[in-house]
């Protein structure tokens, strides 16, 4: 088992000013993590022909504090990203593969799609078989390059079990897998155990995600939550802290046989350093008692 955090975890202090997302990598490193994970607006909030400079100034950062980069996550959409034009959508898609090649990374996550809305809206069932030939154009590009890819229960539209469970059987690639991130279902007022049990064999890599959780019913917690698809309220937290059963959908993978990498993803309050490094230490105890 490899332990990683996503950089977006630090994202408070990088925007504070606090910490560089190199001092990030650092810091991974001195908190015990195996990887860092990368993520498109952290790493690479950047002109284009900036990027590869930024992939490899990365790279030497991680292989200097001895880290490997476990995966790059980006943002996509194949329906309405690039201004709706699909196949120019697939091209920036691949552009990231060659930086996750280029550093080194083995995996890349990216999103699906946002959905439509309004008059325009479709289930995501009737979707699938466009958004799947999208998905496994960018998952055989990536093939030729040494990176597998993924998407994640993430977005909304793109987030319950039975959805990206769907998606996954129609890509039918060799090449592409998800992303199970255990906090996440309840964006879509899904039990996680339950959906982690549903997904866990096609599991290719793990998020680590605590959530604090509350009826629509109970008083609105005010700034710093959000509400599910359902109208519930949410406030990301330290991994232990929340609602999500983390113990609970970490001895749902390992009883599936995954032995891959974790990466902590927080979205807190709670000053970043010190939440990860809470996380993480709850994170190794909880996989080594399930």
């Amino acid at each position: 088992m490899k332990f990683s955090v996503s950089l977006y975890s630090f994202y408070s202090a990088i925007r504070s000013g606090e910490m560089t997302p190199l001092d990030c990598v650092k810091k991974a490193a001195e908190l015990g993590f195996d990887a860092v994970e990368a993520v498109d607006f952290v790493n690479f909030s950047c002109p284009v022909e900036e990027r590869e400079a930024k992939a490899l100034e990365l790279k030497k950062t991680a292989d200097e504090n001895g880290l490997a980069i476990s995966s790059l996550a980006i943002g996509a959409d194949f329906l309405n990203g690039s201004e709706g034009n699909t196949k120019q959508e697939i091209e920036r898609v691949k552009e990231y593969v060659d930086l996750a090649a280029l550093m080194g990374a083995p995996r890349m996550r990216h999103d699906i799609t946002a959905g439509y809305t309004g008059e325009k809206y479709q289930s995501y069932e009737s979707l699938i078989p466009v958004l799947a030939e999208s998905v496994r154009e960018v998952a055989e590009y990536a093939a030729t390059k040494g990176v597998a890819t993924m998407t994640e229960n993430h977005g909304f539209f793109s987030q319950d079990s039975c959805r990206v469970e769907k998606l996954y059987t129609a890509v039918n690639h060799p090449n592409f897998g998800l992303l199970c991130d255990i906090g996440n279902f309840v964006c879509a007022d899904e039990d996680p155990a339950k959906a982690v049990a549903r997904v866990a064999p096609y599991t290719r890599y793990v998020h680590a995600k605590d959530f604090i959780c509350k009826s629509f019913y109970s008083d609105d917690p005010g700034e710093g939550a959000f509400r599910s698809r359902g109208g519930n309220f949410l406030r990301g937290t330290i991994i232990g802290h929340g609602n999500v059963p983390v113990k609970q959908c970490l001895h749902k993978l390992k009883a599936s046989g995954f032995d891959g990498t974790i990466a902590i993803e927080f979205e807190g309050l709670e000053p970043a350093v010190e939440a990860i490094r809470i996380g993480l230490a709850n994170l190794k105890k909880y996989w080594s008692e399930c």
